[in-house]
């Protein structure tokens, strides 16, 4: 069998020919330039993802700092009041001692059988003292006398307190 093409049918069909080839040709370079740009998008996903990663640990960590700066805070606070509260306290220790101290004329000395046992500011403060140590909470009156008239002496006296006058001779 023998086909019969036209002159211009076969023209045809080759000038296809060519055009499918440059097609495909066309194509095929399309197809490799998709192919090294999806690869370079995966590069760039990939690194997108590590850097994604990266920022989530830099998150998490600057989560755990603001938790321990704002512990560090609370505390600082905390410490801030009890230090004001501190130093008003101690101003008025200091107003008080320096009302005392300008108005003390005298002290009161505790003695015990005679000895010297402590000094204080005030005579509650001397009774309060000896009653820690075991003098009876009644009996502060004054010293009692001996037979003859003449107070007894200290040395048999278990618990004396004695005003003495502060600042110069009188």
């Amino acid at each position: 069998m023998i086909a019969i093409v036209r002159t211009r049918t076969l023209h045809a069909l080759r000038d296809s020919l060519t055009e499918a080839e440059t097609e495909a040709k066309a194509a095929r370079a399309e197809a490799e330039q998709c192919l090294e740009q999806s690869g370079n998008m995966l590069d760039v996903a990939s690194r997108a993802e590590d850097a994604a990663e990266e920022l989530r640990a830099a998150l998490t960590q600057a989560t755990l700092d603001v938790a321990h700066l704002e512990g560090e805070l609370e505390t600082l606070r905390a410490q801030s009041l009890l230090d004001t509260e501190d130093r008003q306290a101690l101003r008025t220790l200091l107003r008080t001692t320096r009302k005392q101290n300008a108005r003390a004329d005298r002290v009161y000395v505790l003695f015990r059988f005679g000895e010297l046992h402590s000094v204080h500011a005030t005579q509650d403060a001397a009774e309060i003292a000896a009653e820690a140590e075991g003098a009876p909470r009644n009996g502060w009156t004054s010293p009692t006398t001996c037979c003859d008239g003449a107070p007894s002496p200290a040395s048999e006296v278990p618990w004396r307190i004695r005003t003495l006058p502060l600042g110069g001779t009188r």
